[in-house]
């Protein structure tokens, strides 16, 4: 996993955990946040004009019940903490990635000397570069996870990744980590954005490895995924009866849960890789009609159409 230099470099005691371990029973609060908040704030953790900074996780203590106004992403890089995330608790593992979106409430128990952690505090818009780069793959799925990480108003927002065993995301993590820890080049912004994005860009190819906080999410993970490997000739009814699911409660869920219904993200997906396949084939317009799950030529086209405001064949000339 993480190389022994940069164990040996997260593993130094801060003057807060030498405090703890002095006899200390608490976090020191005001490091994180105001007096009268349980909201942990940016300002106090970035330095000004930074949207992104990285902070071993503080060891030996109780993190107490809180949320964050910026998105946050732990990872374990050996030996593991017990994390309370919306109210389900996550044993997290070495190698496993947990995300947190604003608004997610987050509770952490006290961890010992060899339980390293850290922490990635990011701005909202350090991800614009990162959400450019993934624009030509926008899928259902892709949209759920990037926006589960900026709502504030719901309890899906809040990403477990047991990916320990997946060796492009370890690599592109250590890689984030060396940067912000070591890094002094004048693009490092740019390096840890284009990195983020590669990363999203793996975390994608690995949505088996996602758990889900409660049954619902893990019913629309479940369906999304399906879409992405059946959207040819998936239906509802299929994913339905494969997951047990009654047909009424899980159309409703996704309609719930996405704002959209399952035929609309079913197409969605098809129309998606409509577009791809005319920018990077040389299939003809009726193959990858046929080749996205419409026989219709007339009726692809006119969906086509009213997506994407130009013909198939525009839309690849242009």
């Amino acid at each position: 996993m993480i190389s022994e230099e940069l164990l040996n470099i997260l593993r130094l005691i801060s003057p807060e955990e030498r405090a703890l371990l002095d006899g200390s029973t608490a976090i020191q609060r005001g490091i994180y946040m105001d007096t009268d908040s349980d909201v942990v704030d940016a300002k106090k953790l970035l330095d000004s004009g930074r949207l992104i900074t990285i902070r071993p996780h503080t060891r030996f203590a109780h993190f107490p019940e809180h949320s964050h106004n910026y998105v946050e992403v732990v990872y374990m890089c050996c030996g593991s903490t017990t994390q309370i995330a919306n109210g389900k608790q996550i044993v997290l593992h070495e190698g496993e990635l947990l995300f947190f979106g604003q608004g997610a409430r987050q509770e952490i128990l006290p961890a010992g000397e060899n339980d390293i952690a850290v922490n990635f505090i990011i701005l909202p818009q350090f991800f614009d570069k990162v959400l450019e780069m993934l624009d030509e793959d926008k899928t259902p799925l892709h949209n759920f996870i990037v926006d589960s990480l900026g709502n504030s108003a719901g309890n899906t927002n809040c990403l477990y990744f047991q990916v320990a065993d997946a060796l492009p995301i370890q690599n592109l993590i250590e890689n984030l980590i060396w940067t912000l820890t070591k890094g002094a080049a004048p693009n490092r912004r740019s390096i840890c954005q284009t990195t983020m994005g590669l990363l999203f860009m793996q975390l994608l190819n690995y949505t088996d490895r996602l758990v889900s906080g409660s049954t619902e999410d893990a019913a629309i993970v479940k369906v999304l995924r399906y879409i992405e490997e059946n959207y040819r000739t998936g239906s509802l009814t299929e994913i339905a009866d494969s997951l047990h699911y009654d047909l009424c409660w899980l159309s409703r869920e996704i309609k719930r849960r996405t704002g959209k219904t399952f035929k609309e993200l079913l197409q969605e997906k098809r129309l998606t890789q409509a577009a791809y396949f005319l920018k990077h084939t040389c299939l003809h317009v009726e193959e990858i009609g046929e080749a996205v799950g419409y026989s219709n030529l007339s009726y692809f086209h006119r969906i086509f159409q009213g997506k994407y405001e130009v013909t198939p064949k525009k839309y690849r000339d242009s």
